[in-house]
């Protein structure tokens, strides 16, 4: 029995699609299952965390401060794109982090957020004034 030579040729075309497509969803799937790197800064009056977050909209992005800890959520979408196939879907689309701040030194209701055009993530969170700080304050 002989086989079809159209259909090797079809095979072979078609393994490093899907090699590739398992590829790009296994490198979507350790994205989404790493927790989003991020750097802490922090001044006399506040800490700032950065975070990536490219491909991101304001509203995709969740964040919120839970006992000291900051925790933030981006659910990306993919626009469809018209004409175009999807050959490597390698971007995660749910990614997860968290930095752990001290919650005695930080006042999360005055927190603020601001997701640049370049999809950087700022985080802002103002500390608490200690009470050595306060009278450093006021002997001066």
């Amino acid at each position: 029995m002989r086989s079809d030579p159209r259909a090797l040729g079809d095979l072979t075309r078609a393994v490093p699609e899907i090699v590739l497509e398992r590829l790009g969803r296994v490198t979507s799937r350790v994205q989404e299952e790493s927790p989003l790197p991020a750097d802490v800064l922090e001044s006399d009056e506040e800490y700032r965390v950065v975070l990536d977050a490219p491909g991101a909209t304001a509203s995709d992005v969740q964040v919120q401060v839970v006992d000291g800890e900051l925790e933030v959520r981006i659910d990306r979408f993919r626009p469809f794109n018209e004409g175009f196939e999807m050959v490597f879907p390698g971007r995660g689309l749910e990614l997860d982090g968290s930095v752990s701040l001290p919650s005695n030194a930080i006042r999360p209701d005055s927190a603020s957020a601001t997701l640049t055009d370049y999809g950087t993530l700022v985080v802002t969170i103002p500390k608490t004034e200690t009470n050595d700080a306060a009278n450093d304050t006021a002997a001066v």
